[in-house]
């Protein structure tokens, strides 16, 4: 009885320790999360395009062989990748974040140029053709998981930077986490926004009071702007975190005069206002200047990534419109 006992003590304590780890992965998790925030909401903004055109019946089918595809880039390809580059090549951490970071910028810079400088696309006519339905949505989710990657790499890379685990398989959990629920966060608000307008058509058609019909009407208006307040906050955040994660990057390799000149009129920004706003205002300031600069940033990107890197990888790759 005492050996069981003992046993049964030994399993208890197994438990608690294993309960603790679980409260770690979980806050660790958390935080880590909170470090992508800025790549997460441009996810979320750009998966809708994929969808629009198809018949309703087709966007959450669609949308979730994307989800499959996002959880495959994160789980299976960038994983493993990510865990080797944390315990092998750690100094590959930060350059691979500036590359990120210099995707969004360049992103971001591009949207805010076509909306200055709108101009006709060849993909736009090429997206105009009759094709058979099946053949283009096949296109249309093969180049959302092929965004999706671009933008898992970073989410990814900006968590591990942002992961404290005293075992690498802690780290290891911890990133699986962050990748899981990323992608049920974003995939899940994707769904939930391209079928309300669907919501409000039903409401309007069937609701049993005015007020019900009322509802379905504002939500049907509704829908075209909230695409484009979230068009519009998506390239911000592009802008902001890519931008940010460029001047920290520099900074780790030890050019800091503009990250600490940033830093400073933000500081100085904060303090001309009520205390109670200084927090807020420093951040917006400092999140502003970051903004700024990736948008500096991005548009000398343009010309280096439409004219050297898209013909190289359209040479190599083989397909048109790499870049987009």
């Amino acid at each position: 009885m005492s050996g069981l006992l003992a046993l049964l003590d030994d399993v208890a304590g197994i438990a608690k320790v294993a309960a603790a780890s679980v409260d770690d992965v979980a806050a660790a998790a958390g935080k880590a999360g909170a470090k992508t925030a800025g790549v997460i909401i441009d996810d979320a903004a750009v998966t809708p395009k994929y969808v629009q055109g198809f018949a309703p019946a087709r966007e959450l089918p669609i949308i979730w062989r994307i989800t499959r595809g996002s959880l495959f880039n994160k789980l299976i390809l960038l994983l493993p990748v990510a865990m080797l580059l944390a315990n092998f090549a750690p100094w590959a951490i930060t350059p691979l974040l500036m590359l990120g970071g210099s995707y969004l910028c360049f992103e971001g810079a591009e949207k805010v140029f076509h909306v200055l400088f709108p101009h006709a696309s060849h993909e736009v006519e090429q997206d105009m053709e009759d094709k058979d339905p099946s053949h283009l949505e096949e296109q249309k989710i093969k180049g959302a998981i092929k965004t999706d990657f671009i933008l898992s790499a970073e989410i990814m890379t900006i968590a591990l930077s942002a992961i404290e685990a005293p075992t690498v398989w802690m780290q290891a959990a911890t990133l699986a986490v962050v990748a899981i629920g990323v992608t049920v966060a974003v995939y899940g608000t994707v769904a939930l926004i391209v079928k309300m307008d669907d919501v409000g058509l039903f409401l309007t058609r069937n609701a049993p009071t005015p007020i019900g019909r009322g509802l379905g009407r504002g939500l049907v208006q509704f829908m075209p702007k909230l695409m484009w307040i979230l068009s519009v906050v998506g390239t911000a955040a592009m802008l902001w975190v890519g931008g940010s994660i460029i001047i920290h990057g520099l900074e780790v390799l030890g050019f800091d005069w503009l990250g600490h000149l940033i830093h400073d009129l933000a500081h100085a920004a904060g303090h001309k206002v009520p205390e109670a706003w200084t927090g807020f205002v420093a951040w917006t300031s400092k999140a502003t200047m970051d903004g700024i600069f990736g948008v500096a940033w991005g548009l000398l990107l343009i010309p280096v990534a439409t004219k050297v890197i898209g013909p190289v990888m359209t040479k190599f790759g083989g397909e048109k419109g790499a870049l987009e």
